[in-house]
This record gives structure tokens, C-alpha cells and sequence, in this order.
């Protein structure tokens, strides 16, 4: 899982990195559509962080939980962000 997670960050982020260099018409839905798959991710990420700090606190293992919270906690706020970013970009191609 965390390997596909990996490659769905990094593909991701390369896909923002191609629709920042587009320069057409094509660019605001490419750039919204990147933001939306790169804030599935970290949603996905921020699940995880959640399941391996519950994990980590039935093992009785404070310091794997507080830094399992703490990921998680800044993946979920990426993810916010990401999908704030394609809400605009969304917006702004619609109008």
C-alpha cells in the first residue's frame, strides 16, 4: 500500500509540474484535475496516518502514535488545501 501511495504522490505532483508548463486553454482544467487527484492522496495518506496511530496506541507505542497523529494531521490539512485549489481553479475555468 505504501508503495502505491509513493507512486500516486509522485505522479501526481509530476502531472501539476506538466500542467504548470502547459501554456493553451488546457492548463486551468489540467491544473484543477492535478489538484483533486493530489488531494485524494493525501486524503488517503491521512487515512492511513489514522489507522497506524490507532495501531501504535493499542501496541501501547506513544511515540509511533504521536508521529502517526501528527502526519496524519498535516496530510489531512494538505489535502484541504488541494481541494480548495481545484474548487478555485474550478471556478475560475467555469467563469
Amino acid at each position: 500500500m505504501r508503495v502505491v501511495m509513493v507512486i500516486a504522490l509522485v505522479g501526481s505532483l509530476l502531472y501539476l509540474v506538466f500542467a504548470i508548463t502547459v501554456r493553451d486553454a488546457s492548463q486551468i482544467p489540467m491544473l484543477s484535475s492535478g489538484a483533486a487527484v493530489l488531494g485524494i492522496v493525501f486524503a488517503a495518506l491521512a487515512v492511513g496516518g489514522l489507522i497506524d496511530c490507532y495501531r501504535a496506541g493499542r501496541a501501547n507505542d506513544g511515540r509511533r502514535a504521536m508521529l502517526m497523529a501528527v502526519a496524519g494531521g498535516v496530510s489531512a490539512m494538505v489535502s484541504a488545501g488541494a481541494f480548495a485549489a481545484a474548487m478555485v481553479l474550478a471556478l475560475v475555468w467555469s467563469a
